[in-house]
């Protein structure tokens, strides 16, 4: 088994050859490669993971693998990622594409198929090299993927080498990978990010979701809550864009919660039994890890409450707002709160009080027939994405219905200590180099015209 160290200067190699050898046409055709592996086996594949990692859901997982890869290979097809990408007539700037090198991927335990193929689609399509360290549970899956990968690779006279991944990961492992990679890119846990950031090289980190729903009025509650259980219910709950808090107008509270259960969604508005699933989900500030990706039974097991079957979401009446109740904190599994509101300006501050005690930076989901409520809450709001009338947890990171770039990796902005705001893809893994031409017949303004209100 090789060294980290070993792996880097194998990477290197393979990607000067992939530099020199492959046009777009070539790199295009590695890209896409990667991508249809996991759309072809997404089957096997999501049952991997679910029987290694022991959470989520075999049929989303499955839905998930289909759809990230063909979405992601539809917003990158066609897309020039190298040497001259763009002639500007009118400023006199020419800008030209070039890798950045090797690239260090952290996988999590929530994603381990499609993450990975998004980081290395990404990876390829910029010219780079890519090695990838998986989370320890999660090891022998994302081994048998990158094994995938590289015959893919090979099978169009690529080096196997452009793909790689650390087999019995260590901290120390993907502290090394961080520390040698020419960029980061970390999907995972607060503590991982933090390392990216302080390994001295350029990182692409994430931080926590927390999707506060804001229910404007006027709207089908029927229609919203159906799009609000699926997004949260999707693979039991793990994506860090599911909806965790809806926020419903006080006047309306009692049919949209009626809306909810006739979804599927068990309502609990009993304080004692309320406070027993606080208790079962957090153990003091943190999230109990035995109730990552588990299902409603499951749950309420943990919670001793008996859970009705056939329930889908248990939906549960907030104690307060921001640090007044921990459950307004992200919650990774099919458990919600709800929360009324009066004016809309009301919605908007407790959506803010509730990043603020974490997902500041991260993504909002509103559902709303009004575009100055929805511009309102985009501007107010301290967030990176608002996803409006989606369901958040399919459609925040990317979807074949809005405009956001598909990706598993989400920045947050300064807000949540991240260097970047959007959804990432190929353009932050690659340099641009700028040829400004000199233009001799450029209208020059006068100090007036400059200064003149």
């Amino acid at each position: 088994m090789a060294t980290v160290s070993e792996m880097f200067e194998r990477a290197r190699i393979a990607q000067a050859e992939f530099e020199l050898r492959a046009d777009q046409s070539l790199t295009d055709a590695a890209v896409r490669r990667i991508g249809r592996v996991v759309y072809d086996l997404a089957e096997e594949l999501a049952r991997m993971a679910v029987d290694e990692s022991g959470i989520g859901v075999y049929e989303d997982k499955v839905v998930k693998n289909r759809g990230k890869s063909k979405s992601i290979w539809n917003s990158l097809k066609g897309k020039k990622s190298y040497g001259i990408i763009e002639e500007n007539k009118e400023t006199g700037i020419i800008k030209i594409a070039k890798p950045m090198g090797v690239v260090g991927a952290v996988t999590p335990i929530t994603n381990p198929i499609v993450t990975p193929m998004c980081n290395a689609m990404f990876a390829l399509k910029g010219k780079n090299a890519i090695i990838i360290a998986p989370h320890p549970k999660v090891k022998n899956v994302n081994k048998y993927l990158v094994g995938l990968f590289r015959k893919e690779l090979e099978s169009l006279g690529l080096p196997g080498d452009l793909i790689q991944t650390v087999e019995s990961p260590t901290m120390d492992d993907t502290n090394m990978v961080m520390r040698l990679a020419d960029v980061v890119v970390a999907t995972g846990g607060g503590a991982m990010v933090k390392a990216a950031y302080s390994s001295g090289k350029p990182a692409l980190g994430v931080g926590p979701g927390n999707v506060q729903v804001i229910f404007d009025r006027g709207i089908d509650y029927n229609e919203a809550a159906k799009k609000v259980i699926a997004g949260r219910v999707f693979d039991n709950g793990i994506i860090c864009t599911g909806e965790q808090c809806a926020i419903i107008p006080a006047d309306d509270y009692d049919r949209a919660i009626e809306a909810f259960r006739a979804s599927g969604a068990y309502y609990i508005d009993d304080p004692a039994d309320v406070d027993k699933f606080a208790k079962a989900l957090f153990s003091e500030d943190s999230f109990n890890r035995a109730a990552v990706g588990q299902g409603v039974q499951k749950l309420g097991e943990l919670a001793g409450v008996s859970v009705p079957d056939r329930t889908k979401m248990i939906l549960l009446k907030a104690r307060g707002v921001g640090t007044a109740d921990i459950l307004c904190k992200e919650k990774m599994c099919p458990v919600m709160i709800a929360l009324p509101y009066g004016t809309f300006d009301e919605a908007i501050r407790i959506a803010h009080d509730n990043l603020l005690v974490e997902g500041i930076g991260h993504s909002c989901s509103i559902h709303s027939n009004n575009m100055d409520n929805i511009r309102k809450a985009g501007e107010k709001l301290p967030i990176s994405r608002l996803t409006v009338n989606q369901p958040s947890s399919t459609s925040t990171g990317g979807s074949l219905y809005n405009g956001f770039a598909p990706t598993t990796t989400l920045g947050c902005g300064s807000w949540g200590n991240n260097s970047i705001s959007e959804n990432l893809d190929y353009k932050h893994l690659i340099n641009i180099s700028q040829i400004g031409l000199f233009n001799k017949d450029a209208k020059i303004p006068t100090d007036e015209e400059i200064w003149g209100e």
